[in-house]
């Protein structure tokens, strides 16, 4: 892949203006901050990387960011196609390759495996920002992620809780901040094909031979969504008090 070939994509002003405010009302990115976004390939990484991008051109802060991908090892996943496409773009990019699926053999005590692949996987991220210097975690999780999982645990749980939008991590030493936590899965969807952005597809046998739990609160809200257009819009407000969960002690 040349370095002709490819180059950053401006996002459409829709993403762009939820992501602002996202930043805004949560404080996400700082003077200064040097943000390390985990990317799987995926189509809400992918394009969270072209947004950052964006905000790092135009936005009055100064900040820096780079890249890391972690690959499990897995024979149905393989992200190393992402190696040429940062090269290309320019953006300081690591790469760590682990044997999470063979580790998780001998190491998974009652986790589920994509319970422990992912804690496996933002340990390695954690481990990447310290030795790198970056202090600040940029995660894709979106609107609908946190609908989801607010609720999963509801209904399995018996908590309100879902993802937070901006907190310290109990070692004191890094921020995580999810930049989407306003923006719709579709909208990723739709920007990733427009721009023909190299999305690599995750087929982990071990997670989707059975449906999850997730994919049938996906299925709930979908349905819901049917009937009640405002239905995203009203669970954003509901779960405000969630996002905002530790933002005084960032």
């Amino acid at each position: 892949m040349s370095s002709s070939a490819v180059e950053f994509v401006k996002p459409p002003k829709s993403l762009l203006s939820k992501v602002g405010k996202a930043i805004s009302e949560y404080r996400l990115i700082r003077e200064g901050d040097r943000i390390l976004l985990g990317l799987s390939g995926g189509k809400d990484s992918l394009a969270l990387l072209h947004l950052l991008h964006h905000f790092q051109r135009h936005a009055p802060i100064k900040f820096e960011f780079a890249a890391v991908t972690i690959d499990p090892q897995a024979d149905t996943f393989d992200p190393s196609p992402l190696i040429p496409y940062m090269e290309s773009l320019g953006i300081p990019y690591h790469y760590v390759r682990e044997p999470i699926v063979k580790l998780a053999e001998t190491h998974m005590d009652n986790d589920s495996y994509c319970a422990f692949c992912s804690r496996m996987k933002r340990g390695l991220m954690y481990r990447t920002a310290r030795e790198h210097g970056y202090n600040v975690l940029a995660l894709a999780q979106h609107l609908d992620d946190l609908a989801e999982s607010f609720l999963m645990s509801a209904f399995h749980g018996g908590k309100l809780k879902t993802m937070k939008a901006h907190y310290r991590i109990d070692a004191g030493d890094l921020r995580v901040i999810r930049p989407l936590v306003m923006v719709r899965e579709r909208q990723t969807a739709d920007f990733a094909k427009a721009a023909a952005l190299p999305v690599i597809v995750e087929n982990c046998p071990m997670c989707f031979d059975m449906p999850t739990q997730r994919q049938h609160m996906k299925e709930l809200l979908a349905g819901e969504e049917q009937q009640n257009t405002n239905l995203f819009k009203s669970l954003l407000t509901a779960m405000q008090p969630l996002l905002r969960d530790g933002l005084e002690n960032t």
